[in-house]
């Protein structure tokens, strides 16, 4: 079977994979990693700062959320643009372009002689992405879950596939047996509820780590109204922003991953990291989480705070090595780069 050539188009904010926060960045690394091994010929369209064994095509010296931090950048759609265009001229190189910077984008695949996929990474749900999709049918997308396209039409879902993330398990490793804190691991946002992780951990008289930093000036001021005044050092320990190496050790030694959140999540990368490191999930049933968690296997899910705090001793008793060997089958990296490799080939066939 002929090779691919691919064009990888990745979001700009982090640089590809990320330091810390960003989760679209990492899955993006993993996909254009694994598609190298599978002996495909890939361009990763990035930030200059990112690593990869494809080739590299830099649209701009750094990431922009380090480029904006320091005065260097103030508007990200501008940078975004120039990656799709630097893709688009070069099309001819390419069997398959797979852009990843939104639903804004989608337009663009319509003057692409080149077959595009998108993988939209935010929601497929407001007014603006469903006329998008509605307006541009015979354009490609790649849902992130089945609750992810909810609400768009049955007719348009017939032209999207539902890929579940894929995790590179050989970089996580974790403990066989439980640790004695809970762990919340994410943005310092009300959306993502570390406050109602603490409250879980309250409940159950366990010590709680939250990892991760606010990424906003309203996320700052939930953070410092709501969340840190609960800080203790003790029984609520912050640890702030942490580098991969670091999230894996806090994730392997961790009883279980508090997921509370409070919006309808299209896929959590991070309940998958958790399992590749053997730590059980507990989470709010909301969005993709009855379709990422296995009941009773990888972790338990539930309506309420209390309900969660009382599912606690369940996931403690849980196998954490049938929780990563599970989880590997349904989410390892090789699953996720063969479903797209799937998509790629009728792409390119019916072109």
């Amino acid at each position: 079977m002929a090779l691919l050539r691919i064009a990888q188009v990745a979001p700009l904010w982090t640089s590809v994979p990320p330091t810390e926060y960003g989760g679209a960045e990492l899955v993006v690394s993993w996909l254009t990693e694994g598609l190298v091994r599978h002996g495909c010929e890939v361009t990763l369209f990035a930030s200059g700062d990112s690593r990869t064994s494809a080739l590299l095509h830099s649209i701009c010296d750094r990431n922009l959320v380090g480029k904006m931090s320091a005065g260097e950048a103030f508007a990200y759609e501008g940078y975004a643009n120039a990656a799709l265009v630097e893709a688009l001229r070069m099309a001819d190189r390419f069997d398959v372009i797979h852009c990843h910077l939104g639903a804004a984008y989608i337009p663009i695949a319509a003057l692409c002689p080149t077959p595009m996929l998108y993988t939209v990474h935010a929601g497929l749900d407001s007014a603006d992405e469903l006329w998008m999709l509605e307006h541009y049918p015979d354009v490609s997308i790649a849902a992130l879950s089945h609750s992810h396209v909810a609400a768009v039409s049955a007719t348009r879902r017939r032209n999207i596939d539902v890929i579940y993330h894929g995790c590179d398990f050989d970089e996580y490793q974790g403990s066989t047996a439980p640790g004695n804190y809970l762990l919340f691991l994410g943005r310092m946002s009300s959306y993502k509820n570390p406050l109602g992780a603490i409250r879980v951990a309250q409940a159950v008289g366990m010590p709680i780590i939250l990892a991760g930093k606010p990424m906003s000036r309203a996320e700052e001021g939930y953070f410092d109204d709501q969340v840190r005044p609960l800080i203790d050092g003790h029984d609520v320990q912050y640890v702030g922003p942490v580098s991969s190496a670091e999230k894996v050790e806090l994730m392997g030694g961790a009883a279980a991953l508090v997921f509370p959140i409070r919006w309808d999540e299209h896929f959590g990368v991070v309940m998958v990291e958790a399992m590749a490191c053997g730590c059980p999930v507990v989470a709010s049933r909301r969005g993709s989480v009855g379709e990422v968690v296995d009941f009773g296997i990888t972790g338990f899910y539930a309506d309420s705070e209390d309900e969660l705090a009382a599912l606690v001793p369940r996931a403690l008793s849980l196998d954490r090595r049938l929780i990563r060997a599970h989880a590997q089958n349904r989410f390892g990296v090789d699953r996720m780069v063969r479903d797209h490799l799937e998509v790629y080939r009728r792409l390119v066939s019916t072109r």
